[in-house]
């Protein structure tokens, strides 16, 4: 597919298409949550590695989680220090989160919001997507928009002409994982954010 403008991608994302975007830490597939298949296909992803729901804000990404209301209280509090950022908190799923982004364990989402200009404000015309890193699976991710665009000529890309020069692409480390569990944090994947529970 050719690079397009942020409008078109916009409108591919809310047709169903699946959609390439920079965020703050690596570039994302990204799709609608109940269209989720089409990313593992795309990927060649094993459906034991869970896609990240991302959002362009908090009040939009707690509605595909439950917890109690002290518990809640925890997630919020750490989400206001980290996000927007590179933090994904791995969390009780709602019913609202459909069966396919998740498909092993579907009791539980990974949640972000981007700390991206471009990113927040696809996001916010698009509602929540299913995202990953932009590679095929067990490969490093991918860069460039143009390397996507290559790897993925089924995908729809951002165009560079699009982005602001000073945040084209991100730290180029994906994000810190954290699951909560057993009233705590595990960390399932160190990124730069670094989370201490507390004692």
């Amino acid at each position: 597919m050719p690079k397009i403008s942020q409008f078109e991608l916009i409108e591919s994302a809310i047709k169903g298409k699946v959609v390439s975007f920079p965020t703050d830490t690596v570039p994302a597939l990204a799709v609608l949550p109940e269209n989720s298949s089409l990313i593992f296909a795309t990927k060649k992803r094993p459906p034991d590695k869970p896609l990240i729901l991302m959002g362009s804000s908090s009040q939009e990404v707690w509605q595909y989680v439950t917890g109690t209301p002290e518990e809640l209280k925890i997630w919020q509090q750490i989400a206001q220090d980290y996000w927007p950022g590179p933090l994904t908190l791995v969390l009780p799923a709602s019913s609202l989160v459909p069966a396919a982004m998740n498909p092993i364990d579907s009791t539980t989402i990974g949640i972000r919001i981007p700390n991206h200009k471009t990113a927040l404000a696809i996001l916010s015309k698009t509602g929540c997507l299913a995202t990953t890193s932009a590679n095929l699976s067990g490969q490093p991710p991918l860069e460039k928009m143009g390397q996507i665009a290559k790897n993925f000529p089924d995908v729809w890309t951002l165009e560079e002409n699009s982005l602001k020069d000073m945040e084209k692409y991100g730290s180029g480390l994906p994000s810190t994982v954290a699951k909560w569990k057993d009233k705590g944090w595990k960390i399932l994947r160190q990124g730069s954010v670094r989370i201490v529970n507390d004692e």
